[in-house]
């Protein structure tokens, strides 16, 4: 297992202005010719810009990170970004899935951009790849290349009731080119009476020999909602995971630890960024350096 211990971790990009609301985080990394490339999204609080950007930086030692692109919602005609999703293929091209909240509406897509280059990402060039429709919002996609198949666990929010649309549930979709997919119900759902109660939402993937293990947000109520902490959960296949555990397995004690990304690197170390609460109610973004075999 993978799990954060913030006293053992280090700030890779603070917020960008103090007290709740102001959040860096949700990141995505990858590890290529030397360097860590990381996804991120910048956030005010409602009502002065919420997503206003995603960020893709370079790092050499995965720590400090110098910006190479900053896509604005205005670029991506949306009224809030969320987590991106930053991918190599396996021919070397690069993919960046953006989730972007439709104007005036609890809706969410994941639309896709594609270059040569993570520096080189086009807005212009979006195109919607996980659409979802009037019943469902779709986001925080995580996207996996296994065995020649692609995988994707993304977020999905009922939308029929708006009061009720913080839910959610994890599906599960495969591809054979990571553009058009094919949906195969739910991965891991709330567990009522729990502290996940409310909503589950997978933010990594580990494939294993038994099958996989995966790390998860999740709450236990509306309240809640921006403030998920960290859970675990296994499965034989990629479409079935089982969440373990009657508390989180991690969380800060000043509210939520999510959106944990785990990056294994050429060196046997593994990389961990995750979004953490700081005590003035502010969302950092972290990063822990595991040495190899520390799990």
């Amino acid at each position: 297992m993978f799990l954060p211990q913030p006293a053992l971790s280090a700030v890779a990009v603070p917020p960008p202005g103090e007290g709740p609301g102001f959040w860096a985080g949700a990141p995505s990394a990858v590890a290529a010719d030397g360097f860590v490339y990381l996804a991120y999204r910048l956030r005010r609080p409602v009502g002065e810009g919420r997503g206003y950007a995603v960020v893709v930086a370079r790092s050499a030692d995965g720590q400090t990170f110098e910006p190479l692109l900053t896509i604005t919602k205005e670029q991506m005609h949306t009224e809030s970004l969320e987590r991106p999703t930053l991918v190599r293929t396996p021919a070397g091209s690069w993919r960046l899935y953006l989730s972007c909240a439709t104007y005036g509406t609890k809706h969410w897509r994941v639309e896709l951009l594609e270059a040569a280059t993570p520096a080189a990402f086009d807005p212009a060039q979006a195109r919607v790849v996980l659409p979802g429709d009037l019943k469902t919002g779709v986001k925080d996609p995580v996207i996996v290349h296994h065995d020649g198949i692609w995988h994707l666990w993304a977020s999905c929010h009922p939308l029929e009731i708006p009061a009720e649309a913080d839910q959610m549930v994890t599906d599960y979709a495969t591809s054979p080119d990571g553009l058009d997919w094919t949906w195969h119900g739910t991965a891991l759902d709330r567990r009522p009476g729990h502290w996940d109660s409310r909503g589950v939402r997978v933010s990594a993937v580990q494939f294993t020999p038994d099958g996989l293990t995966a790390y998860y947000d999740g709450r236990a109520s509306a309240t809640e909602n921006y403030e998920e902490r960290t859970g675990l959960a296994t499965g034989p296949d990629p479409s079935t995971l089982t969440a373990h555990g009657l508390t989180p397995h991690a969380q800060s004690p000043y509210g939520g630890l999510r959106y944990l990304e785990i990056l294994p690197l050429p060196t046997g170390h593994t990389r961990l960024y995750y979004e953490y609460t700081r005590p003035d109610g502010a969302h950092e973004l972290r990063t822990e350096l595991l040495q190899p075999h520390q799990d």
